[in-house]
Order: structure tokens, then sequence, then C-alpha cells
């Protein structure tokens, strides 16, 4: 419980530590931005890592020119790694995929799932990709199940790049554009829990349809 927490906190007010970082360690803050977005878009076991309020925390500390960081360098930086991390989501699920569902009658790790999911993503797929990309955790486990369901490499590819450009840039455009404005850094928690809450609503609405 501590744990989570601590990591709330941390996220609620990550543009006050996201500037410390920067006023400490200067040009390594761009490694630890790198791997922040490549880990939560390329591991499963890493969800919980900041993804939306990172990036928006971003923008709004590059359009600060006393901190060194440039906008152009971080959208080629950040949507480099979003898109080599779902590739290497996509390849770990292509990869185990078969090997985890063979069991016929599992419920949860049944072969039946993986050609339903297979299915899914080839009348889905591009859209999913793009969609998923605002989801928090949905976004982590999306490439994961696009390589169990088996998505052709080439329409992954595709749409992988073009979701990764798109969420990044409109994501660091909004925090460039919008988070230095005063009402937005004296309320940026709220700012953050509303981020957080609108990225939820999708999934909330699907699940109570599917109840329904």
């Amino acid at each position: 419980m501590e744990t989570i927490q601590l990591l709330l906190h941390y996220i609620l007010h990550i543009d006050t530590y996201l500037i410390s970082f920067v006023s400490l360690y200067g040009i390594s803050t761009y490694v630890v931005l790198f791997m922040l977005i490549f880990c939560e878009t390329g591991l499963v076991i890493t969800p919980f890592l900041p993804g939306d309020s990172l990036l928006f925390a971003a923008g709004s500390i590059a359009a600060n020119t006393s901190h060194a960081l440039n906008i152009y360098l971080l959208f080629l930086l950040l949507s480099t790694a979003a898109i080599l991390g779902n590739k290497l989501n996509y390849l770990i699920g292509r990869k185990i995929g078969p090997k985890v569902f063979t069991a016929q009658d599992s419920w949860l790790l049944n072969k039946k799932h993986l050609e339903e999911a297979h299915l899914f993503y080839e009348k889905h797929g591009g859209k999913t990709i793009i969609i998923a990309r605002y989801l928090p955790i949905i976004r982590t486990f999306a490439p994961f199940v696009a390589g169990v369901g088996y998505m052709s490499l080439r329409q992954f590819a595709l749409y992988n790049t073009a979701s990764g450009i798109l969420w990044v840039g409109s994501l660091l455009a909004a925090g460039y554009f919008f988070g230095t404005l005063p009402v937005i850094k004296d309320n940026f928690s709220i700012v953050i829990y509303s981020v957080i809450a609108i990225s939820f609503i999708p999934p909330i609405l699907a699940f109570i349809k599917s109840f329904r």
C-alpha cells in the first residue's frame, strides 16, 4: 500500500521531480526519459510506470528555456522509445504465445483464446494499437496481445509507428503549449488526475457495454 501511495505521489508531482532531475543531471535526463517510455511500452511487467503524465510534464519543462530539454529532441527520442518498446512487446508475445496458450480446456491460457485474439487483431488490429496508446496499462499489454494473436508484422509496424508518433507528439505538444500556463502550473496535480481519469473512460465504457 505504501509503495502505491509513493508511486502515485511521484506521478502527481512528476513536474517537480523532473525539473529537479534536469537541474542535477542535465543531458542525462534524455536517457532516463527514453528508458522510462521504452520500459512502460515494452515490458508487460512495468505497466505502472508513468506515460501520459511524463510526456506532458516533459513538454511543459521543454517550453521553459531555462531548462536543458529540447522539444524536438524529446519528440525524436521518445517517439523512437515508444515505437521500439511496442515492437519488443509484440515480439515477446509472438515468441511465447504458442508456448503459453497450449491448453484446450484452460479458462485463461486456452488455445481458443489465442485463435480468437488472432481473428480480432486481423479485423481491428490497427485501430486497437492506436487507441491503446492513450489508455494506461492497456497500452502496455496491447502490443503483447497483438503478438500473441499473430497480427501481421507489416500491419503492426505501420500502426505501431503511426501511433507512437501521434501519442508522443500530441502529449509533448499539449505540455509545451499549455503546461506553462499559470492555471495549469498552479494546479498540475489536478491536471494529472484529469489526464488519468480521461484515459480510463473508454475501457470503463467498454466494460459496461460488455457487461450489459
